[in-house]
């Protein structure tokens, strides 16, 4: 499959990877222009961890998304009706997702998916988001080091406590504790 129209899974709204991309896929399916093969998987697999996470139910975001709200007017919509995440929390599951398939309960399935793809020789597709990516004509997502707040955990090395990024100033007694 190639260039369907729809944002890579890595694309962010609100800070949270994925959740834009199911709100395209609702669009499109509204719009008749999801193609058949993505149609049955609809609110199941990574929309329904996506809407697990907010505290929602996947219908309520079909109905943001047909009222023609805005990604963000609908991921605050979402905020207000279910779970507003942290920081914390958002980085933990931007992590989770971002990972997913890689040495997970999601193994056996992206080398199945690989194999319909006629993608098992590609090594460097370690995820289900590389896969998506692969698949639909984009170059893979990375998941190497891009300054995130994971560091933040490692910046206390041998009992001493060194720089920490700004932006991670949130997790700063996490990385005391954890040298303890």
């Amino acid at each position: 499959m190639k260039n369907v129209g729809l944002r890579s899974p890595c694309d962010k709204v609100g800070g949270l990877v994925y959740f834009g991309r199911m709100v395209d896929q609702i669009r499109a399916h509204a719009n008749g222009e999801l193609p058949a093969e993505y149609q049955a998987n609809l609110g199941k697999g990574l929309d329904e961890h996506c809407v697990n996470f907010l505290g929602i139910g996947y219908n309520l975001v079909v109905q943001f998304v047909n009222e023609g709200l805005s990604d963000g007017a609908i991921l605050q919509s979402c905020f207000g009706m279910g779970h507003r995440p942290s920081e914390a929390e958002i980085y933990m599951w931007n992590e989770f997702m971002l990972k997913r398939g890689w040495h997970d309960d999601a193994t056996r399935t992206l080398k199945q998916l690989k194999r319909e793809e006629g993608l098992t020789a590609r090594s460097e597709i370690e995820t289900i988001f590389q896969l998506i990516d692969v698949a639909e004509g984009r170059a893979p997502h990375t998941n190497r080091y891009d300054g995130s707040c994971l560091d933040q955990i490692s910046s206390v090395v041998g009992g001493r406590r060194h720089s920490t990024p700004s932006s991670c100033s949130h997790l700063n007694g996490f990385a005391h504790r954890a040298v303890k």
